[in-house]
C-alpha cells in the first residue's frame, strides 16, 4: 500500500471523486468530512489534504492545529477560495494550495512532489510476477529485462486500480466508472480492448494471462 493520506472534504460528490483517484493511484486514504478526528488520524499519515470550507472549524483553523502536531507532516491545501489573500493565509502553515477545480493529475503530482521533498515515504518497488511497480513514479519495469514498460494513462490506471484490490475481482462496470468517470454502458469494449493492449505489455504470455486475470461473467483481477 501506497502513502498515507488524511483527507478533509465536507462535500461528498468531490470527496468521493478524489479519494478514488487517489485510491486508484495506490494511495491509502483516510477521508473525513469535517475536523473532527483529525488530529488522532493525523499522527499515523505522510499527508494531509484539506478544504477550507468546512462545517465547524475551517480548514485554515485545522490546518494551523495539525501542522504545531507535527510540523513536518506536509499539508496541502485544496480550495475553491482563489484570492491572494486566501492563498497567503494558508501558505502561512500549509506547503502548497490548490485551488478548485482542478485537474487530478495535477493533484497527484503535486501530493508526489511534497512526498518526495520531505522524504516522508521511500518509494520501493512493488514485485508483481516479474514485474517491479513504482506506484508514485508512475513506472513499470520488467524485472528480467531491466526495461521500462510504456502504458497509456488508462492502461496504467486499470493496472493500478486493480493491483490496489490485488486478488479482488472487480467488475466491468466497477473498473470502467474508477477509470473512466463515468457509467458504464451494457456491451460497450472499450474495457475489453484496454486489458488487451494492457496484457501485450505487461504479459509473458498474453494468450495465457498470468497477472490480470478474466474471471468469466464478471470481471478482472490482479492474481496475488
Amino acid at each position: 500500500m501506497g502513502a498515507k493520506l488524511l483527507y478533509i472534504e465536507d462535500d461528498k460528490e468531490i470527496g468521493h471523486f478524489v479519494s478514488e483517484h487517489l485510491d486508484a493511484k495506490g494511495y491509502e486514504v483516510k477521508w473525513l468530512k469535517s475536523g473532527e478526528g483529525a488530529t488522532e488520524l493525523f499522527h499515523d499519515c505522510d499527508l494531509a489534504i484539506l478544504d477550507v470550507m468546512l462545517p465547524g472549524l475551517d480548514g485554515f483553523t485545522i490546518g494551523q492545529r495539525l501542522k504545531a502536531i507535527a510540523p513536518s507532516t506536509p499539508i496541502l491545501m485544496l480550495s475553491a477560495r482563489a484570492s491572494i489573500d486566501d492563498k497567503l493565509q494558508g501558505l502561512q502553515f500549509a506547503d502548497d494550495y490548490l485551488t478548485k477545480p482542478f485537474h487530478p493529475d495535477e493533484l497527484t503530482a503535486r501530493i508526489e512532489v511534497l512526498l518526495r521533498r520531505n522524504g516522508a515515504y521511500a518509494v520501493e518497488a512493488r514485485t508483481v510476477k516479474h514485474l517491479n511497480v513504482y506506484e508514485h513514479d508512475n513506472r513499470i519495469v520488467n524485472g528480467d529485462s531491466g526495461e521500462e514498460i510504456n502504458l497509456s494513462g488508462k492502461q496504467f490506471h486499470i493496472f493500478m486500480y486493480l493491483l490496489g484490490r490485488m486478488g479482488r475481482v472487480m467488475t466491468k462496470e466497477q473498473i470502467y466508472e474508477a477509470v473512466w468517470g463515468e457509467p458504464y454502458m451494457d456491451g460497450d469494449k472499450t474495457l475489453m480492448v484496454h486489458i488487451r493492449y494492457l496484457r501485450e505489455k505487461i504479459e509473458k504470455d498474453p494468450a495465457n494471462p498470468q497477472i490480470v486475470e478474466t474471471v468469466r461473467g464478471i470481471g478482472y483481477r490482479v492474481r496475488s
